[in-house]
C-alpha cells in the first residue's frame, strides 16, 4: 500500500473496534493466534478484546515506526477461507472494517484483499455525497418517495444503504396498499399473481397485458432478492457501490414506485 506509512491513533482504534467487535468480530482466541502469527506482541491479553487489540497495534506501530505487521494482521484476519465453516461471519466483519479503513484510504474487497480506496477525509464527506446524489436524482425526475433516502446517515459508508432502504420502502408501500403483512417474493406473489390479483398495473385484458403484469412481479421479486434477503433484513450485507450504480438502481426503484402508485385494485365479484 502506498502513501501514509502510519495509522493515526483514531484509525487504529477504529480498526481494532471493528476487528474485535463484541458480536461480529474476532474471538479472543482468534486475536491471540493472529497476533502470534503476525509476530505482534500481545501486550495486554487480559483486557477486553477491543482494548487488547488496540494496545497491541499501538505498541507494534510505536516500536517499529511502521504498520507492516498490522496490515498483515488485517489480511490474515480477513482471509475468506478462515470462515469456511461460518460463512455468515465474513461480510459483517468486512463491512465494519471497511467503515474504519475508509479514513485511511483502504478497503477490503470480497476476496479478502486490501485495496486502495477513496479516502474519506471528514464526516462531511457523507453530507456531500447526499447533496450530490439528491441533485442528480432530482434532475432525473425520480419519485418523491425515493428522494427521502438520500440522507447523510445512509451515505456515511457508501451508497449501498440508501438503495437498501429505498427497496424496503417498496415493500412497505405494497403492504399499505394491500393490507398484507408478508415480505419479499411472498408479498409480491400475493399482491400481483392470479387471475384476479390484489393489484393490477394494467387492464389485464390481453395476453400482452397479463405478461406485463407477470414481468413486473418478476422485476419486483428480483429486486427484493438482491436487497431483501435474510442477511439484508439484519443489515449485515454490504458492498462498495458507486454513485452511478446507486443512481441507476434508485431510478429503477422510482419506476417501481410509480407503477405501484398507478396500479388499481380489481373489484372482487
Amino acid at each position: 500500500m502506498g502513501g501514509v506509512v502510519h495509522f493515526t491513533q483514531d484509525q487504529l482504534q477504529a480498526i481494532a473496534d471493528a476487528l474485535a467487535d463484541t458480536s461480529e468480530g474476532l474471538t479472543g482466541a482468534e486475536i491471540g493466534f493472529l497476533l502470534q502469527t503476525c509476530e505482534i506482541a500481545d501486550t495486554d491479553p487480559a483486557m477486553t478484546k477491543r482494548h487488547r487489540l488496540y494496545n497491541a497495534f499501538a505498541h507494534e506501530q510505536n516500536q517499529r515506526k511502521e504498520r507492516t505487521r498490522i496490515l498483515a494482521f488485517i489480511r490474515k484476519s480477513m482471509k475468506p477461507t478462515r470462515y469456511a465453516r461460518e460463512p455468515g461471519r465474513f461480510e459483517p466483519m468486512r463491512a465494519n472494517l471497511n467503515r474504519a479503513l475508509a479514513f485511511a484510504g483502504m478497503s477490503v474487497d470480497a476476496t479478502g484483499k486490501l485495496a486502495s480506496a477513496t479516502k474519506a477525509g471528514t464526516l462531511g464527506e457523507a453530507e456531500r455525497r447526499a447533496r450530490e446524489l439528491r441533485a442528480d436524482l432530482l434532475s432525473r425526475g425520480v419519485h418523491a418517495d425515493v428522494l427521502i433516502f438520500c440522507k447523510e446517515e445512509l451515505l456515511h459508508d457508501n451508497y449501498f444503504h440508501a438503495v437498501l432502504e429505498a427497496v424496503k420502502s417498496v415493500a412497505d408501500k405494497l403492504r399499505k396498499r394491500t393490507g398484507l403483512l408478508d415480505d419479499g417474493a411472498v408479498l409480491v406473489d400475493r399482491a400481483f399473481s392470479g387471475s384476479l390479483p390484489m393489484l393490477a398495473i394494467n387492464g389485464l385484458l390481453t395476453k400482452s397485458e397479463q405478461d406485463e403484469q407477470k414481468g413486473f412481479a418478476n422485476l419486483l421479486k428480483g429486486t427484493f432478492g438482491m436487497f431483501r434477503n435474510p442477511a439484508a433484513h439484519e443489515a449485515k450485507i454490504n458492498w462498495m457501490m458507486s454513485k452511478d450504480d446507486a443512481e441507476d438502481l434508485l431510478s429503477l426503484v422510482s419506476l417501481i414506485h410509480r407503477r405501484i402508485d398507478a396500479a388499481t385494485m380489481p373489484p372482487r365479484v
